[in-house]
């Protein structure tokens, strides 16, 4: 082989190479995070009272789960060591105030112990867009979970600001809470990358945004599991 052959068969494998690195590039880019749900919808105190199998829960299931969701959340893309980026906007909530969270609830094809884990959205008490990050190897129960199995759906909680047992339903002046409207949005991001709200679909341009830090708060029980 020639000298010229020589040199074009090299620059055809660097221009080979180059694209490679691109593509595998543009494949690490998209999997730096996943919409695992996003949900809008209305709570009554009528839909607390008789949500099933627990009273207050609204399920996250089936068709509002993002069907494209990884089976392992280990491997090859590393999102249990990563964080959730949970954006709540509360569209709307009766008058007067009242403090009010909800506990982010995933439900695995596989878990141990407790068998679930949750963590919470800011406490609001207005309308508004409200946001935070959260380590995913930091929120109650998130051992009790086998990640690389997968979680099957989502448990949403609505409560107070008194504590993991704390449902709104329960509240004799629950006209506090509802009816309410929410739009919830979940996103997982892998170990090592940070959210990025221009990779969510469909989401209005973000102002005046209300971003927490979950280090900032204390470890709580934010759930009672559901009973069957």
């Amino acid at each position: 082989m020639n000298w010229t052959i020589c040199r074009i068969v090299r620059g055809s494998l660097s221009v080979w190479t180059g694209l490679v690195t691109l593509w595998l590039g543009s494949l690490t880019a998209q999997a730096e995070q996943f919409v695992v749900f996003d949900a809008t919808f209305t709570f009554t105190k009528e839909d607390a009272d008789n949500s099933k199998p627990s009273p207050s829960h609204y399920y996250v299931r089936d068709k509002l789960m993002n069907s494209e969701r990884p089976k392992d959340w280990t491997s090859p893309v590393d999102y249990r060591n990563g964080t959730a980026h949970v954006r709540l906007e509360v569209l709307e909530k009766p008058a007067g105030g009242e403090a009010t969270t909800w506990s982010v609830c995933y439900i695995p094809n596989k878990g141990r112990d407790k068998g679930y884990g949750c963590f919470n959205t800011p406490v609001y008490k207005d309308v508004g867009i409200f946001e935070q990050d959260i380590p995913m190897t930091k929120f109650w129960q998130n051992e009790s979970i086998v990640w690389d199995q997968g979680i099957k759906e989502m448990h949403l909680v609505i409560k107070d600001n008194s504590g993991g047992s704390g449902h709104a339903h329960k509240r004799q002046d629950h006209e506090k809470f509802f009816p309410t409207k929410v739009r919830m949005t979940v996103i997982q991001v892998s170990a090592g990358s940070k959210y990025d709200a221009n990779l969510v679909p469909n989401l209005p341009p973000a102002k005046g945004n209300s971003l927490n830090s979950a280090k900032d708060e204390k470890p709580g029980q934010p759930n009672e599991k559901s009973k069957k």
